[in-house]
């Protein structure tokens, strides 16, 4: 699977060392090849209270990621789960899901339960691996 886009959520979790060991090397290899980010996620990572040497870590990370836009691809897909989720979906979480789908990503998560039942998603959760 791959190429990835990473949830903010395993950012905190890989930031903080909170996966288990083979979930850590897999992410080291994803964040090695670049990682990718929405930039819903860019915002989240952004809005976080932390202390200055994490803020650094954290802009240093964003500023090595792709961070992908908010395209007329993203929007459609994104439109599309609102409208049609039997699950009523965050409009964040669509745009982070309408993001992977709409670049044929695999989305890295641990709220695996946020995104269930979407047609299409692949989802790989660092802890389970």
């Amino acid at each position: 699977m791959g190429p990835y886009l990473i949830d903010t959520n395993v950012i905190s979790d890989y930031f903080s060392a909170s996966i288990p060991a083979a979930g850590l090397q897999f992410m080291d290899a994803v964040i090695d090849a670049i990682p990718n980010l929405s930039i819903i996620i860019q915002i989240e990572l952004l809005c976080w209270t932390i202390d200055a040497d994490t803020e650094k870590k954290v802009a240093g990370f964003i500023s090595e990621s792709l961070v992908l836009d908010i395209t007329p691809d993203v929007i459609v897909q994104c439109v599309s789960l609102r409208k049609g989720k039997s699950k009523k979906i965050k409009t964040p979480d669509a745009i982070i899901a309408a993001t992977a789908l709409a670049h044929s990503y695999t989305l890295i998560t641990n709220n695996e339960k946020d995104f269930v039942g979407i047609q299409g998603l692949n989802i790989v959760n660092p802890h389970k691996v």
